[in-house]
């Protein structure tokens, strides 16, 4: 069963990038949590005045003064959006791709089990959806953890996965069964 390895990776490499996501987002990125401190008690000041019609222990606030505390509350609430951009990156980057192409592999590995092809073709196909995935969601999280050497194989992921479907669709074409194909 050719495709039972990309099942395997798919479900190992789901595991991980799952993972990997919160993991990255607690290491690499302790300036939210400090943001967030700091716009609550920013926020939670205006709320106050605001409750308490812009009184401060019994005396009325000028203008002065509630501009400077609601220009404090602006600056927090950008201090926390500003903190989690690069979140977002990482949600949106290997973290989404790498479970995408983990889901990918599964789904690949489970369709090769009812493609009748050469063995060699299936092969192939199967390998290139493994190696998409390393060489676009791996690269994409080793950038992320510093190793700026691999952007410059990020370019071959996305591309091995194309055509690892495009193979895929062209061996569908020629040889798809609706039951388990033994392979020789």
């Amino acid at each position: 069963m050719i495709g039972k390895k990309n099942i395997v990776f798919g479900f190992l490499y789901l595991v991980l990038t799952a993972s990997l996501g919160p993991y990255m987002i607690v290491k690499l990125f302790p300036d939210v949590g400090k943001a967030a401190a700091v716009k609550q008690v920013a926020v939670g000041r205006l709320q106050a005045l605001q409750q308490n019609n812009f009184e401060e222990e019994l005396e009325p606030l000028k203008a002065g003064q509630i501009a400077r505390a609601n220009t404090a509350g602006i600056l927090a609430l950008n201090k926390v959006y500003n903190a989690e951009q690069p979140i977002d990156d990482v949600k949106g980057g290997p973290h989404a791709h790498g479970n995408l192409e983990a889901l990918l592999n599964i789904a690949a590995g489970l369709v090769l089990c009812f493609i009748a092809v050469a063995t060699v073709f299936k092969q192939i196909i199967s390998w290139l959806f493994i190696a998409g995935a390393i060489f676009h969601s791996g690269m994409l999280y080793l950038r992320m953890f510093g190793f700026e050497w691999a952007g410059t194989l990020l370019q071959i992921g996305p591309f091995l996965v194309l055509l690892a479907l495009l193979l895929m669709g062209i061996a569908a074409l020629m040889g798809f069964r609706g039951e388990i194909v033994k392979d020789h």
